[in-house]
């Protein structure tokens, strides 16, 4: 894709993105919600919620409080319709787009992660898979799949032996550093790494005394306040590794996702500002190009981990 004379096409293992900007998982149901609010052709790629072996009903309420200081609490609890029916009822409308669909999974085992990329990879329409390491691995104890850097190389190199479609890494670091992550995956043979981080928080509701998430407790920590986090991550993840980055975590729009590119990712994930203004992808497109041609740039992935210390 050119906008005002700068191609902002990147390419992610066998993607070829026409720009780096795409929704995050979980943010953007399975793109046909938004299809009046948003250009879907004109996105990077689709990123459609997390899918499950089998389907999910779901936390109860409430699964999503704001909180002050620019952030918000949710605990969604990877609601879907399982693999078979997306393949069977969403995938068909996506087919019909230009645009790379993305599949995140979630599994409790590794055998389901490899049982998922199978049937994924059996279908037309699925252009790659993002692993969410990020859930809970049920099989070893509850903890995170990249609390364990051994456990997050099993599940990727399971989803690598059982597709050729690009697989996207989703870590989330809190026992083990980004940088140790993002290689453990790229040497289980992922193409692309997307860290973030999904630490946990809880909201009291001062004039009941009770939680502003109900029957929850607690939910994962986001939004734009978090981003100096997140970039961070997106850096380091980085300098560790030659695959691609792709930045997510707080960002509003095509100013951060500058700060992204800098800072060493390929591509970015817009989550929650898509929620409150579904315009922010566009404007975000948009924004890229203009920055880009104002500073003589001719290629969008020219700027790509250009950041110096001095």
């Amino acid at each position: 894709m050119s906008l005002g004379g700068v191609d902002l096409s990147v390419t992610i293992g066998k993607l070829a993105l026409r720009n780096p900007v795409m929704p995050a998982s979980g943010t953007f149901g399975y793109g046909e919600e938004l299809a009046d609010l948003v250009d879907l052709n004109g996105l990077g790629a689709i990123v459609v919620k997390g899918t499950t072996l089998n389907p999910r009903m779901g936390n109860p309420p409430n699964r999503f409080v704001e909180v002050a200081g620019c952030a918000f609490l949710n605990y969604v609890g990877l609601q879907n319709v399982g693999v078979r029916r997306f393949i069977d009822e969403k995938l068909p409308y996506l087919r019909r787009l230009r645009t790379p669909i993305i599949v995140n999974i979630a599994g409790e085992d590794v055998e389901e992660f490899k049982l998922m990329t199978e049937a994924l990879s059996r279908v037309d329409g699925v252009s790659a898979i993002e692993v969410n390491l990020a859930c809970p691995n049920v099989s070893g104890g509850g903890l995170a799949f990249s609390a364990d850097a051994q456990v997050a190389f099993d599940v990727v190199k399971a989803v690598r032996d059982a597709t050729d479609l690009t697989v996207i890494a989703k870590v989330s670091p809190s026992l083990v550093d980004v940088r140790t992550l993002a290689q453990v995956c790229a040497s289980a043979g992922a193409d692309a790494v997307c860290p973030i981080w999904s630490g946990m928080g809880m909201a009291i509701d001062i004039n009941t005394g009770r939680s502003r998430m109900g029957a929850n407790l607690r939910g994962a920590l986001g939004g734009p306040g978090l981003k100096p986090l997140h970039l961070r991550l997106a850096y380091e993840a980085a300098q560790a590794v030659s695959i691609p980055v792709i930045g997510c975590g707080g960002i509003c729009g095509w100013e951060d996702a500058v700060e992204y590119l800098l800072a060493g990712a390929s591509a970015v994930q817009i989550g929650s500002a898509g929620l409150i203004n579904p315009q922010t992808y566009t404007e975000t497109i948009d924004g890229l190009g203009k920055w880009a041609e104002n500073r003589g740039v001719s290629r969008i992935e020219e700027v790509v981990g250009s950041f110096r210390m001095s």
